[in-house]
């Protein structure tokens, strides 16, 4: 009840204040016009036309009176001046001609300054200047003497009167002249000026008699009960929308955990019960504020109306709401055409990438086969050629989105050029690296590689980075512009088919011959797992050092991912081979005793009596 009283309460006060400032007198504001200056120019002919209007008025007043003194046994001298006459009044239809283009020219670009009644209400407007009165001063002039006619006691519209002057029809009230219509106001509102005048007089006439009739007092005491009435139908109306509003409330409050158990996507719980209850409060609580504010704003335009000074306030609260609502539908209206074309073009689009996405799928799987295309260049190829696509999709709609023309439209998309290629720079060498990546065909998903000083397997190729899995689990990410400047081993490539060979070493003494070494290895090598048996393990001597043999074991494989694996296998199996051929796995070191032996010095240096010493040999019993 308190938050009701308040309502009204805000309610009353705003429309007190309405009716106080509508009450007041109100001033009219001159607006600019925008097409001021054609209306200069517009006034500045048609004050020349009339100029020679009337000069050729004169000509014409003069030669009828030329005409009426000849006798009538002159019939030469009247036939010339009935010619000049003739003459003249082409003329003067002419210049009427000449006024009506001028006028249909500007009709149209041409608003006209409003003659304004007693609520505010526009009589009709006045478009032409007369003498020295230019059209808005004429249009005030007129409103003030319209509104001064309800002072004049027994007024009726009788009592306007229509009187012909040389150059105008005046709407007279009492010897007061309300407002002189001239030949150009008839032209604008494209008929006679008598009919025009008669038009005024009735519109003006009305007027003053709806005042009287609004302004009784018998009208006025009616309409505030009727205004009295309606504030009580408003506060009856909020009290019983909080009402039910707080009902729907405890309705919502009593669902938890009933209806209301929550909201969840897939396992994921984006509203609890208790939650989603807030959540439809909250709702509940706009929509009744929402109600109330429509109410109001439903009824203020009623009280409005109900007093003649104030009608203008409801049309435009109404405007409020109706003006962009109906500017909104006529923008969707005329948008129409362009959006049909939009939606034409986007169909058409679709199509080609469809139709180009079949295409990919077929080179993809290997149905369709193109010389020196291979088949992982289907996917980038199609995303370039969509990118390609859509860029010229933009480019075949853009002129049909609203505002793409303005100058704020273009900046922005100026703007966001900008920040792109200057903010991407280092995303875009990563970008191009990525797709020359593709087309070098350099690894695939799944390969086992060295990138720089990386190894291991292939996990994603995109068009920023290529990650690679080590044989230890790790992720690595690395751009794809390092990868172009590194190095890259790809140990997958021609292991399905050639095979990958794998090589280990072992260093052996002299003393075990070097055919019993090479049948060990081979051995080792075909008991390892995974190990191709063709082609065949074969053994290479890479060198032969001081005290010891290096024999290198190659073997194939087909599994390069399994490396790992594969070499411990062979190290364990060639460990099991040489102990069971009594082959120690060891490199000798010889080490010589110099005791009595010759000394290395060249023999020039040595004295000419030099013995080399013998060996010492000590000897000891027990």
């Amino acid at each position: 009840m308190i938050k009701t009283a308040r309502i009204l309460l805000i309610f009353t006060v705003l429309f007190a204040v309405s009716m106080s400032i509508a009450q007041t007198d109100s001033t009219v504001v001159k607006a600019v016009d925008s097409v001021e200056i054609l209306q200069n120019n517009f006034q500045k002919k048609l004050a020349d036309l009339e100029k020679q209007r009337l000069i050729d008025s004169l000509r014409k007043a003069d030669l009828q009176q030329q005409i009426s003194a000849l006798k009538s046994d002159d019939a030469t001298k009247r036939t010339e001046l009935q010619q000049k006459l003739n003459t003249l009044n082409v003329q003067e239809d002419a210049l009427l001609n000449q006024k009506k283009e001028q006028i249909a020219s500007l009709r149209k670009s041409t608003k006209g300054y409003p003659v304004l009644g007693f609520f505010n209400d526009t009589l009709f407007l006045v478009h032409t200047k007369l003498g020295s009165f230019s059209a808005g001063e004429r249009a005030d002039a007129i409103s003030r003497r319209v509104k001064k006619l309800p002072d004049n006691a027994g007024f009726t519209t009788d009592s306007l009167q229509i009187i012909e002057s040389e150059t105008t029809f005046d709407v007279v009230y009492r010897e007061k002249t309300i407002i002189s219509i001239s030949q150009n106001d008839a032209l604008w509102a494209d008929t006679s000026q008598f009919e025009l005048a008669k038009t005024y007089q009735t519109k003006i006439g009305d007027a003053v008699t709806s005042y009287n009739a609004e302004t009784n007092i018998w009208n006025i005491l009616a309409r505030i009960g009727l205004a009295l009435l309606v504030l009580v139908v408003i506060w009856f109306l909020i009290k019983y929308i909080s009402k039910f509003f707080r009902w729907t409330a405890k309705k919502i409050e009593d669902q938890e955990g009933k209806r209301l158990k929550g909201i969840k996507i897939k396992d994921y719980t984006l509203f609890d019960a208790k939650r989603e209850v807030s959540a439809v409060l909250l709702i509940n609580k706009v929509v009744k504020w929402f109600a109330i504010v429509a109410s109001i704003y439903i009824a203020l335009p009623t009280l409005f109306k109900i007093f003649p000074w104030t009608r203008n306030f409801a049309d435009t609260l109404f405007g409020y709401v109706l003006n962009p609502v109906k500017s909104i539908l006529s923008s969707i209206w005329n948008y129409l055409p362009n959006l049909i074309a939009i939606i034409v073009i986007v169909i058409v689009f679709r199509y080609v990438l469809k139709g180009i996405k079949f295409l990919r799928d077929e080179i993809a799987n290997g149905n369709l086969k193109i010389n020196g295309f291979f088949p992982d260049w289907a996917g980038p190829t199609f995303q370039i050629v969509r990118v390609l696509v859509y860029a010229f999709m933009i480019v075949s709609i853009w002129n049909y989105i609203p505002g793409s023309d303005s100058p704020v439209f273009q900046g922005i998309s100026v703007f966001l050029g900008f920040l792109f290629t200057f903010g991407s720079a280092g995303s875009l060498s990563n970008i191009i690296a990525g797709l020359v990546l593709t087309y070098m065909r350099l690894f695939k998903i799944g390969d086992r590689v060295k990138i720089g000083e990386v190894f291991g397997d292939v996990i994603e190729k995109s068009s920023l980075v290529t990650r690679v899995r080590t044989p230890k689990n790790e992720i690595i990410s690395i751009p794809n512009s390092t990868v172009m400047s590194s190095h890259t081993i790809n140990y997958s490539s021609d292991a399905p088919e050639k095979g990958l060979i794998i090589h280990t070493t072992v260093t052996i003494g002299y003393d075990i011959p070097w055919k019993k070494m090479h049948a060990a290895l081979i051995e080792a090598a075909k008991r390892t797992n995974l190990v191709m048996e063709a082609p065949e393990p074969f053994v290479l001597q890479t060198s032969l050092e001081d005290f010891y043999v290096a024999y290198q074991i190659n073997a194939y494989i087909q599994e390069a991912n399994k490396q790992a694996t594969i070499y411990s296998n062979l190290h364990q199996n060639i460990q099991d081979v040489c102990n069971e051929q009594g082959i120690e796995i060891l490199s000798p070191h010889y080490r010589a005793a110099r005791d009595g032996n010759m000394s290395t010095i060249p023999e020039n240096y040595l004295p000419k009596d030099y013995k080399a010493p013998s060996f010492n040999v000590k000897r000891q019993k027990e």
